[in-house]
């Protein structure tokens, strides 16, 4: 701890933004980093607070308390306040294989977590790590890591998300010869096509995957395993098989007129605006367009917030986004203390530019479609809803949605994003291995062990535990990578 009084003599400070008008007009990331000194002010205000809920990685009221990976994140905070940036890299890369990746996407529960958020705004950990890890690419810290010897074991990894490439990573470290397989036609899972470009250039997803094929990661693209190529045959080729699918059965609203034209699941457009940036538009004409249209994004979650950033860079006409739960509080219910993850209304990137462009925040609460209305061409043109509140039943049953009387409505909508989470992993792949599956429908492996109920076979990330955030995946790769290591071994030295 460099500075004892710190986080009583300064307070939080994270990156300022591009005005929301303004970084509308593009694609690019719109955070402007904070200056070296500035930086270091902030890492001053980590406490020594002697049990650093901040890299506890516990579950608690079903959400994570502090980092799922357990960064190390008071020892950076202090090394980078003594300017010590090379070892504060050193000991982040320590824990996370993609500090670039949560540095911009994870919502960080660690700041939730951390011991000075009781009192005080928390320190900015999130911005430390980002600063950490560009700052490594930049000097050249960040650099190829090939193995030292090979095991001649060989692993195959179905999926290139998050907990696909950290599995693929540490069992690389070990010397096993790991080879991904990947259905779409770039590596990166959702980190390429899920997550939109203002959130997270794909450059840097590129880069990080090129320093891994320089390690010697082989990656297969445009390989449907189960489609392209028959499950069993990996069990054949190879020593042992990870699966990180992912959770990718989104979840539908199956009501009146849902086969209407111009209603569309957030990924089909999210993936199709993200390849026709990279592709360029003459070769992805047939993008999901908003450009003048109105649009109904129904999700309130992150997903739903990219949905709302991208259509609006798009120029469409109104932008409504629903959520059938209650608005957030404030301020944290005594329901909800800390260290849990506080359940806050939060202003997102995508609501701060509904709200400068339109002047009002796009989301309304406790409101439930009936109905989607078409035209005479088969596209859809309304949405008709009724508001709701929320009760319990006389049993003490879950809480449950009860329309109001006197409260429908019909919105204008040209195209319909349907943006309620996800249900599980597809399930071809896992009825090819005869897989047994959990009451929600993923894998069924015990978290710690990681293991399918077919001898060689693990699974990892959403597909194993359902939908969750990027840090868990890699946390969850990092943990199956050390399983089949020993399984391959009789041993690990895998952390």
């Amino acid at each position: 701890m460099g500075k004892p009084t710190g986080f009583m003599e300064y307070q939080r400070e994270t990156p300022s933004k591009r005005h929301p008008l303004e970084r509308l007009k593009d694609w690019q990331e719109f955070e402007i980093p904070l200056s070296e000194e500035r930086l270091q002010i902030q890492g001053a205000r980590c406490m020594d607070c002697g049990i650093p809920f901040c890299h506890t990685g516990a579950l608690l009221g079903g959400m994570a308390a502090g980092c799922p990976i357990h960064n190390l994140i008071p020892e950076w905070n202090d090394l980078v306040y003594q300017g010590l940036w090379e070892q504060a890299f050193l000991r982040l890369y320590k824990t996370n294989n993609f500090p670039e990746f949560t540095g911009r996407v994870c919502p960080a529960p660690c700041e939730g977590s951390c011991t000075l958020g009781m009192l005080e705004p928390p320190v900015a950990i999130k911005s430390i790590e980002r600063a950490i890890i560009d700052r490594a690419y930049a000097e050249g810290w960040m650099r190829p890591r090939p193995p030292q010897r090979r095991t001649g074991k060989r692993v195959a990894i179905v999926g290139s998300g998050p907990a696909g490439l950290a599995c693929a990573d540490q069992l690389n470290r070990a010397g096993h010869h790991v080879t991904v397989f990947e259905r779409a036609d770039r590596v990166g899972g959702l980190l390429m096509y899920g997550i939109p470009n203002m959130k997270l250039d794909k450059s840097l997803v590129q880069r990080r995957i090129d320093l891994m094929v320089e390690e010697g990661v082989e990656f297969v693209v445009n390989c449907e395993v189960g489609k392209d190529l028959p499950a069993q045959k990996l069990r054949e080729d190879f020593d042992a098989v990870v699966l990180c699918g992912g959770a990718t059965r989104p979840r539908d609203l199956p009501v009146e007129g849902r086969d209407l034209q111009g209603i569309h699941f957030a990924v089909e457009f999210l993936t199709a605006n993200t390849r026709r940036l990279l592709d360029g538009e003459a070769r992805r004409p047939d993008f999901i367009s908003a450009k003048g249209l109105d649009v109904i994004v129904i999700g309130g979650g992150d997903t739903g917030t990219d949905c709302v950033g991208t259509a609006l860079r798009h120029g469409c006409k109104s932008l409504v986004q629903f959520e059938i739960l209650p608005e957030p509080p404030r301020e944290r219910p005594p329901d909800n203390p800390w260290p849990e993850w506080p359940r806050v209304l939060r202003v997102d990137y995508g609501q701060e530019e509904a709200i400068a462009r339109d002047g009002a925040d796009p989301r309304i609460y406790c409101i439930m479609t009936q109905k989607f209305v078409g035209d005479e061409q088969g596209r859809v043109k309304e949405v008709h809803t009724v508001q709701v509140e929320w009760v319990t039943g006389s049993n003490g049953s879950r809480p449950h949605p009860r329309p109001i009387p006197g409260t429908e409505r019909v919105w204008p909508a040209q195209l319909v994003l349907l943006a309620m989470g996800f249900l599980g992993p597809e399930q071809t792949l896992i009825e090819q291995l005869g897989l047994e599956q959990d009451r929600r429908s993923n894998v069924k492996a015990a978290y710690g062990r990681f293991a399918t109920s077919v001898e060689g076979v693990f699974a990892a990330g959403d597909m194993r535990r359902g939908q969750s955030l990027v840090v868990w995946a890699i946390a969850e790769g990092r943990g199956a990578a050390r399983e089949v290591d020993r399984y391959l071994m009789g041993e690990t030295m895998l952390p």
